[in-house]
């Protein structure tokens, strides 16, 4: 899949399609219409391309809350492989995670409000699931490649549903004290320090 396609204007002049663009268009619609209102057509029609070139970058509607979610797996991933082998797997972990979201305060959409659609909308819940679990896998294979264990094994297993869990409370924590002024990063912080107390790695 490339970043851009090209798609063009009824004067015939090329004009550039990205992830970005989808999704901004898309943000906008929910919000205008709803998540279950908004149809892939309308989306289409707000960018001006066609229905078929929505599925080079989305395989569905309930993919593009989630944003290019392969891309940042492997940048969890990466983000945990820097770390020392010394350093002890609870403290990686935290580390990870905590990289793991950040992100620009400029975000076109805001990261609070992909979350917040994410968390709170019914349609989206059997599909985060799928996702949810593919974040904790790589919690789990990282774990199991310090520990020796297999991903599938149990504390592998516990490691992610652990992590997930307080990340998802941080969240949730987090968007209920917004206009207050919370901020994210240190929400996470302060919530993975627990991760200490049940992962004795």
């Amino acid at each position: 899949m490339t970043e851009q396609a090209v798609r063009r204007s009824p004067r015939g002049r090329p004009v550039a399609t990205s992830h970005a663009e989808i999704e901004q268009a898309a943000f906008e619609l929910f919000a205008e219409r709803g998540f279950e209102s908004t149809t892939l057509d309308a989306i289409a029609e707000r960018v001006g391309v066609g229905r078929r070139t929505l599925f080079r970058y989305y395989q569905s509607k309930n993919d593009i809350p989630w944003g290019q979610f392969d891309r940042t797996l492997d940048h969890f991933r990466a983000l945990l492989a820097e770390h020392p082998d010394d350093l002890p797997v609870h403290a990686a972990i935290h580390r990870a995670v905590v990289e793991f979201n950040r992100f620009p305060a400029d975000a076109h959409p805001p990261h609070s409000e992909r979350m917040r659609l994410i968390l709170t909308t019914p349609e989206l819940q059997a599909h985060s699931v799928l996702r949810y679990a593919e974040w904790r896998r790589v919690i789990a294979e990282y774990v199991a490649a310090r520990t020796g264990d297999r991903p599938d094994d149990l504390v592998p297993q516990v490691a992610g549903h652990v992590s997930l869990a307080i990340s998802l409370s941080a969240y949730e924590h987090w968007l209920a004290g917004e206009n207050t002024g919370a901020n994210l990063v240190k929400t996470i912080d302060h919530a993975m320090a627990a991760l200490r107390r049940y992962l004795n790695l």
